[in-house]
């Protein structure tokens, strides 16, 4: 499947379709069941939703070839599962006993044994195998080998205007493999694609923003423009820098010293040590150290044209995690780890990659899809990894998405649009970062922060009023109820019952778990080499936001509590999080702080870079994220609330620390 930067420019979401994510399945690595056939053990989740009877078009060729990756369950995917939960929670015997790469394959890691015999069962079939890794086999074959390996026939079937393979029943593997196959996937052929609106060019052509601006929230009041909630309103800022940002978070004195963090996206910007360090002599961030940062990339890259994954637009992605680490943790050691391409395999490598290798202790990853994309084979590979991380120590931070509850943005001319979390946010393993509207006042001073959710209206012809006002919907941060993972034990006697049993009596997962800046209305400028509008190409700076921003800073503050703690790994901190709940620590954030509704007026180029072709005046308004609220308490657009002065030292002595 593919997945999405989570990246807003100037309030128009740039997310680049990925391949992305598996479906997230509850903790835990799913159980085998009995499959149809006696002598089997059912893959669980490999027949996808869309493969109905209805939509079946008869079997595929038996000569069609087919890829596919056989992934590894290990030697004990249950005490996997059950020790990634024990070293995360504070209240456990086992917390922060973790295990080193090592010692995490040699407990957990599939053995010798495993893997000789699920190859020769691969081969037996008449499949060859192309590749092993730790983690999987990949295998390729014609279709008749593949089903005669999975006991399943595989069918085309219709999905929306395309044709796609996929299995016509659950893949199943031989119960003589005792359990060593986790998952198959690349038995349907679907690309899982998110659909996008982009209305701006990627990053390769130039982006600026218009003034005028405000430098710190209610700076420069727009007093030649109609009021808005009884009001003269504030101009957008013109950006935050990472003073500001540390003095929101309660930074204090710390700087992320010795902490070691990682950025997953796809592909690579060929001008990142340039424009990184560029960026921080301009706004008096620290200077990057001799090796402060890395970055570990694969041999070659695949889909990268524009159709596909946009190679060139995931620069700014990169452009932007980068920069934003290091203003909040300026002696943080950064590694990026860039991605073969978008597509869920390549995106599972580098995950892998970081955990194998234990590149990090703490992983930002500003990318994602929609749960609806999921496939259940997929999340198993990812939650996998994730397990794998917390038993090392390593914990994984994902943006919760820029398009609230999903429902306009997945609507469509016949199909009414359908209200969803996003993943790999939704798996109960990650920390899924949503996002707020901050207001940062004269000396860094910390105002109010509101749930991010943008409506906007225009300057009328005459200048006197705002058109529609407050106007439609345009971003805001994603967050919801999951519709097929199971409510984690972390959320338990926090998340409000509604919220949790909106999909399930039983109770899901809820999203997200910690926020932080977002707004592109209140957002953190970057610097980047773009394209000029005369073909040349030069470093220039503009403001951006979505939680693509909100996910590395909540990362960088992370580094800073683990310095705090004395470099101790935090790993998997959604237990850590969930325990401070309803403590000075956060900022409980709600969507109308000052009571009388808020808005900022903004004035942008019409053709995204100067005054060639005109401004246009919008009045933004703060808080209003599609049909999700921040409320007083845990709430799905901002989850717990906002790291507050105290958060960072909070992690020195942690709760239950045994």
């Amino acid at each position: 499947m593919r997945s999405n930067r989570a990246t807003m420019r100037a309030g128009v979401s740039m997310a680049a379709t990925l391949p992305m994510i598996a479906g997230a399945l509850a903790l835990g690595i799913p159980a085998a069941h009995a499959a149809d056939t006696p002598g089997r053990d059912a893959l669980a989740g490999t027949k996808p939703a869309w493969a109905t009877a209805k939509a079946d078009k008869g079997a595929t060729s038996d000569s069609s070839k087919v890829s596919a990756r056989v992934y590894l369950a290990g030697r004990n995917a249950s005490g996997l599962a059950a020790y990634a939960k024990a070293v995360s929670d504070p209240s456990s015997a086992s917390y922060g006993k973790y295990l080193s790469a090592a010692q995490v394959q040699q407990r957990f890691g599939a053995t010798t044994a495993q893997v000789t015999a699920v190859k020769s069962w691969l081969k037996s079939a008449g499949l060859k195998v192309t590749g092993t890794t730790q983690h999987y086999v990949t295998v390729s074959g014609d279709v008749a080998a593949v089903e005669k390996a999975f006991s399943t026939s595989l069918h085309n079937y219709s999905k929306g205007s395309k044709t796609y393979r996929a299995p016509s029943k659950t893949a199943s593997a031989p119960d003589s493999l005792n359990g060593a196959v986790l998952t198959v996937t690349g038995l349907d052929n679907a690309p899982h694609k998110a659909n996008h609106d982009d209305t701006l060019p990627g990053p390769t052509a130039v982006f600026k923003n218009s003034g005028p601006f405000s430098s710190y929230y209610g700076s420069n009041t727009a007093t030649t423009l109609p009021s808005a909630y009884g009001k003269k309103i504030p101009y957008a800022i013109e950006g935050y820098t990472g003073k500001q940002l540390r003095a929101a978070y309660g930074a204090g004195k710390y700087t992320g010293k010795g902490v070691r963090v990682a950025i997953t996206d796809a592909y690579a910007s060929p001008t990142i040590a340039f424009d990184a360090a560029t960026y921080a002599k301009n706004h008096g961030d620290a200077t990057w150290k001799t090796s402060q940062l890395k970055q570990v990339l694969p041999s070659d890259y695949t889909n990268t044209g524009a159709d596909e994954c946009d190679a060139s637009g995931w620069y700014g992605e990169e452009t932007l995690d980068v920069e934003a680490v290091h203003a909040v943790a300026p002696d943080a050691n950064v590694t990026y780890v860039g991605s073969a391409s978008c597509m869920d395999d390549d995106l599972l490598d580098s995950l892998s990659k970081v955990v194998d290798n234990h590149l990090a202790d703490i992983v930002s990853n500003s990318w994602g899809d929609i749960e609806a994309n999921q496939t259940p084979d997929l999340a198993a590979a990812y939650d996998q990894v994730f397990q794998l991380g917390a038993v090392e120590g390593i914990g994984f931070y994902f943006s919760s998405g820029d398009n609230g509850d999903e429902v306009a943005n997945t609507t469509t001319p016949t199909q009414p649009g359908v209200k969803q979390v996003d993943t790999p946010a939704n798996s109960a393993w990650v920390t899924a970062v949503g996002g707020t509207s901050l207001a940062v006042g004269k000396g860094d001073k910390y105002l109010w922060e509101t749930g991010w959710g943008t409506e906007k209206a225009a300057l009328s012809t005459d200048g006197k009023s705002w058109t529609s006002f407050p106007g439609a919907f345009t971003s805001g941060a994603g967050g919801g109820t999951s519709k097929t993972v199971a409510e984690p034990f972390y959320q338990k006697g926090v998340v409000p019952k509604a919220l949790a049993t909106a999909n399930s009596a039983t109770g899901n997962r809820v999203v997200p778990d910690i926020s932080a800046i977002a707004d592109p209305n209140t957002g953190f400028k970057v610097g980047q080499t773009q394209t000029q509008a005369d073909g040349s190409e030069s470093y220039s700076e503009y403001r951006i936001g979505g939680t693509s921003l909100a996910s590395p800073v909540i990362a960088a503050v992370q580094a800073l509590a683990q310095e705090a703690r004395g470099g101790k790994a935090i790993g998997f901190a959604n237990p850590s999080i969930y325990a401070k709940y309803g403590s000075k620590v956060y900022h409980d954030v709600t969507d109308n702080p000052t009571g009388s509704g808020l808005a900022v007026a903004r004035v942008d180029f019409a053709n995204g870079y100067d005054a060639t072709n005109g401004l246009l005046t919008s009045v933004r308004s703060l808080g209003k994220d599609s049909s999700l609220s921040a409320v007083k308490g845990y709430d799905d657009v901002t989850g717990v609330g906002t790291p507050a002065n105290g958060y960072v030292e909070s992690f020195a002595s942690p709760k239950g620390h045994h």
